[in-house]
């Protein structure tokens, strides 16, 4: 099992908790996804007045999970900041999912911003996820930054595509091999989280996917599926592509008619 900042983590599936129909549903998820860590946004704790935002906490207690809360929506260096040293206050934790957007649109990460933030944090004692590209300088940068996990995207956030850039995460994988890599947004289906761990990824972070499915827990459950079929597979050492047939039956002692 996966290792973030020497706390050894119960699941490779991490799960985010908002966008879920109910407080039922949300919970039905993560029990049958046997999710180890909840990420948490800071804004969807607090929403809807105290009593509410309370409630809420005393559910994602409820869930017996890490906790990794986010400055998930944070457009800024002192926004991002801001939000994580609140979340600290709150959650009681130095572990922070960092979020610097840059983009509006795709909501890609603002690569300055987050090595600046992320050195900063690190600077104040706390445990920076950084949500990051799959760029090998960027995540070089928030290395010597003071990160010890790195969460590339495998798409923009809540489009369910997949994994965009496969060249790019297998070099991060080769280039950075002892680090904790969780692959981070975008999967929309089980059998993207089942090749994100096949190329030898330690864990899979999702909400949409399974918080927009019909059925959540139902969906939850298959990617906890996949996550672990494709961790399996990539320890067993699985055989190198070829671009030639190569037959699976020997030809040594075959009768040959004549």
């Amino acid at each position: 099992m996966p290792t973030f900042y020497g706390t050894e983590i119960a699941s490779r599936m991490m799960l985010g908790t908002a966008q879920y129909p109910s407080p039922k549903v949300l919970a039905d998820a993560f029990r049958r996804s046997g999710a180890g860590v909840a990420t948490v946004s800071l804004r969807r704790e607090a929403s809807g007045g105290g009593n509410a935002g309370q409630q809420f906490w005393s559910l994602i207690q409820d869930l017996d999970v890490a906790i990794l809360p986010n400055t998930a929506g944070c457009h800024s260096v002192r926004e991002a900041v801001t939000t994580a040293q609140m979340a600290r206050e709150l959650f009681d934790t130095r572990w922070i999912k960092l979020e610097v957007i840059g983009h509006a649109d795709t909501l890609q990460p603002d690569p300055f911003g987050l090595v600046e933030a992320a050195r900063i944090l690190t600077d104040e004692g706390f445990q920076v996820f950084p949500y990051c590209t799959e760029d090998l300088v960027l995540c070089d940068r928030l290395l010597e930054a003071g990160c010890e996990v790195l969460m590339p995207w495998g798409a923009p956030i809540g489009t369910g595509l997949g994994l965009n850039n496969i060249y790019g995460l297998r070099s991060l994988r080769a280039h950075f091999p002892d680090v904790p890599l969780v692959v981070d947004a975008g999967l929309g289906l089980p059998s993207q989280a089942a090749h994100a761990m096949e190329l030898g990824y330690d864990a899979v972070l999702l909400n949409t996917a399974v918080a927009k499915a019909g059925d959540p827990a139902a969906m939850a459950e298959a990617f906890a599926g996949a996550v672990a079929a494709g961790a399996a597979g990539h320890a067993a050492d699985p055989m190198p592509p070829r671009d030639m047939a190569a037959p699976s039956t020997p030809v040594l002692g075959k009768a040959f008619l004549e």
